[in-house]
């Protein structure tokens, strides 16, 4: 697959290119080491040292090869690709959950991802601690939290069920909380990884409503869905990616063209 890359678009809230990105990516790559064997027993180990074979066989797999782009303060950008190509991979490098190999990876902001919802949640605990907990996770002050509790409760639709333990609430119960933890305390970067195909229509209606308004606020989306026409409705640019690779970078009427023409 054969396909220039588009200059990302200017815009008002970042065409300053000299000022600090919110997030950039140069020659960015990750790999993984799968192992096909690994000696487990003191018994294989002895024989393997005194036949003089490897105690381990491992194989590596990149998910990410020499990918850079920026994103500015206050963008919208969506990462798309098929299953596999690396869109995961990179938020979670972008949040810190992982390490580049190769390459360096600059972020400036307060961070609030939501890669996996609910992760960071006990289900023992209630959902007024599980707030907090979670709150707590994401570097969120006391003070703040107090400040934008009800605000949470109110979004997430739980104030029936707030001391009922975790473990008793739907998934989609379980989702809106913790959508409405992360998005209601306004983040300077918002991570999201296919969270709007979570919950029923009118849920997915009022969040798609709450991170339109989070980005006319100044917010920095980054998002990942295969839903595209939302993220049409939510992202100015696309970053597509294949097989860890950067294939296309620029508007994203543009770039979705172009993926949806490769996937025919």
């Amino acid at each position: 697959m054969s396909l220039s890359i588009a200059t990302p678009p200017s815009s008002p809230k970042s065409s300053d290119r000299t000022a600090v990105p919110a997030v950039e990516l140069r020659g960015v790559s990750k790999r993984f080491y799968f192992y096909e064997h690994r000696t487990s027993t003191l018994r294989e180990w002895f024989i393997r040292s005194v036949l003089r074979r490897p105690l381990h066989v491992a194989r590596a797999e990149f998910t990410l090869r020499d990918v850079s782009f920026r994103v500015e303060a206050g963008d919208s950008v969506a990462l798309i690709g098929p299953n596999g190509s690396g869109k995961s991979t990179a938020l979670r490098l972008i949040a810190g959950i992982y390490r580049p190999s190769g390459g360096t990876l600059e972020t400036h902001g307060r961070i609030t991802a939501v890669i996996e919802l609910g992760a960071g949640f006990h289900p023992e605990l209630s959902g007024a601690e599980n707030i907090a907990l979670y709150a707590s996770l994401l570097g969120l002050p006391r003070r703040e939290l107090t400040a934008r509790y009800d605000e949470i409760v109110e979004f997430a639709a739980i104030r029936d069920v707030l001391d009922t333990p975790l473990k008793y609430y739907s998934s989609g119960m379980e989702a809106r909380l913790a959508f409405s933890v992360a998005v209601c305390l306004r983040p300077d970067i918002l991570l999201l990884d296919e969270v709007l195909a979570v919950g029923d229509q009118a849920f997915r209606a009022r969040c798609l409503e709450r991170l339109q308004q989070y980005h006319a606020e100044g917010g920095t989306l980054l998002l990942v869905s295969h839903e595209l026409e939302q993220l049409r409705e939510l992202c100015a640019r696309a970053v597509w990616l294949d097989r860890g690779r950067l294939i296309m970078d620029g508007p994203i009427d543009a770039v979705l063209e172009e993926y949806r023409a490769a996937q025919r």
